[in-house]
């Protein structure tokens, strides 16, 4: 078990009890970051997050220098939006990050805002979210007070505004372009790609960035200490550090932030100063590696890297950053049902199959769970989720504009796979066949061998 000596690039205040003022902040190189920026131009700022290799750090990992450089030459006014609704069950270290050191997230803003060219920025927080949403408005006052926000930054000529947005608690406006919809005054709905991606027509369908709160909260590092420094860190696809947040059956549940890609799940979840291994001395049974829309992992996946292409390459993702642990007192059946649920539940009801969908393998879930469960159910799950996600394959296939839809398949189809013995054992009548025949084709559980190659 390996612990690396990697620094603590995002939560090194996390110790501090003040660690949310503005005395704190600049006591511990607090806007140093905005002030190197501001000695270079805009354009050798996106170089340095370019150099840097910073992949997002909301779910997709796409490279941040990238996505600004997505922006069309010459058109303006565009915008930087920042997704704070942090809402995947089990996920919760972008809360912690605002909650406890809001300047860092402020400074991240701004020095975005002047690589990209934006005047005004949007800080959208999640609407149960009101420690953070207070820190950050207290963060604000001060930074405008310093003079860090606002007209003539530092004595230059770059100036910003930031709003602070609070939502009204919606899962889907964790989706981009559903945020948009929201910080326009509609319901948050996501909105077709193309034509509308954020960096063409995002909010008022202008040129629009929509960066997470952990990806913003890297630059002030990145810039004080240099890109190349950060590219040091980690592997050769996922460089600097990275904010997992452990919960479930394990004895040590919190956030965790550990050097990116080097990192294994056994490290994280057994090592003492992390998880510190399963509650009760119990064994794994399956874990959840990034936030409830990801397929399941199982002990053989204990050694993976957590790295987005090896976590990739093995039929799951790292998303969120939220890990979820079941030990072998877990009853899969109602863990799937727990998950299906909440996302029967926060569907926004655009796309019929995701509407009808996940509402209809809820009801099947329940009915298996209350002891009326036919022999036929296994099959109408499946059929249910083939017509939400055709082929139940991952990466998955969609019939519906956002993700939300097939992350309610993921479940099922993890449970099913690897614990068909315990849905079988609550169904009545004779045993259920092993292959199941669905629309899309047969559906075959893939043995353990197979899981872990």
């Amino acid at each position: 078990m390996a612990v690396t000596d990697a620094p603590r690039i995002i939560t090194s205040r996390f110790g501090h009890d003040d660690a949310h003022t503005i005395e704190r902040y600049e006591a511990t190189h607090g806007y140093e970051g905005l002030r190197a920026a501001l000695q270079k131009r805009p354009d050798e700022v996106l170089e340095e997050v370019k150099t840097a290799s910073l992949l997002g750090r909301g779910g997709a990992g796409f490279p941040a220098g990238v996505k600004w450089g997505f922006c069309p030459p010459g058109v303006w006014p565009r915008y930087l939006v920042v997704n704070g609704d942090e809402s995947e069950p089990g996920t919760y270290k972008d809360r912690l990050l605002m909650e406890r050191d809001p300047h860092q997230l402020i400074e991240g803003v701004l020095i975005a805002c002047y690589a990209i060219g934006c005047a005004q920025a949007f800080l959208y927080v999640r609407g149960e979210m009101a420690v953070a949403q207070e820190r950050i408005a207290a963060a604000l006052n001060e930074a405008y007070a310093k003079g860090y926000v606002g007209k003539g930054i530092l004595g230059t000529d770059f100036s910003v505004d930031i709003v602070l947005h609070w939502g009204a608690g919606a899962y889907i406006v964790g989706e981009e372009t559903a945020l948009i919809e929201s910080l326009e005054g509609n319901r948050g709905m996501p909105r077709l790609k193309p034509p509308f991606f954020p960096a063409a027509k995002g909010l008022y369908l202008q040129p629009t960035v929509v960066n997470n709160v952990e990806t913003l909260a890297n630059l002030p590092w990145i810039l004080r200490e240099g890109g190349a420094a950060f590219a040091a860190l980690g592997a050769e696809n996922s460089k600097g550090t990275r904010m997992f947040a452990v919960s479930g059956h394990v004895r040590n549940p919190g956030v965790y932030e550990v050097e990116f890609g080097v990192t294994t799940f056994r490290d994280l979840l057994y090592a003492p100063v992390y998880g510190g291994g399963i509650r009760d001395g119990n064994a794994l049974k399956a874990f959840i590696p990034g936030g409830a829309s990801a397929p399941w992992f199982y002990e053989e996946h204990l050694d993976l890297p957590l790295e987005k292409a090896a976590v990739d390459k093995a039929g799951s993702m790292l998303g969120s950053g939220a890990i979820v642990v079941m030990d072998e007192t877990t009853d899969m059946v109602r863990a799937a049902l727990r998950v299906v649920r909440f996302f029967a539940r926060e569907s926004c009801g655009k796309c019929t199959p995701c509407r009808e969908g996940t509402s209809w393998l809820e009801k099947i879930l329940e009915r298996i769970l209350d002891g009326h469960g036919r022999t036929s159910d296994l099959d109408l799950l499946l059929d249910v989720c083939d017509n939400i996600s055709p082929g139940i394959a991952w990466p998955p296939k969609q019939t519906t504009i956002c993700p939300l839809g097939p992350s309610a398949v993921s479940p099922i189809a993890s449970a099913v796979t690897r614990f068909r013995d315990e849905f079988e054992a609550r169904l009545g009548g004779g045993p259920v066949p092993v292959t199941v025949t669905t629309k899309g084709g047969a559906y075959v559980p893939a043995p353990a061998a197979e899981v872990a190659s």
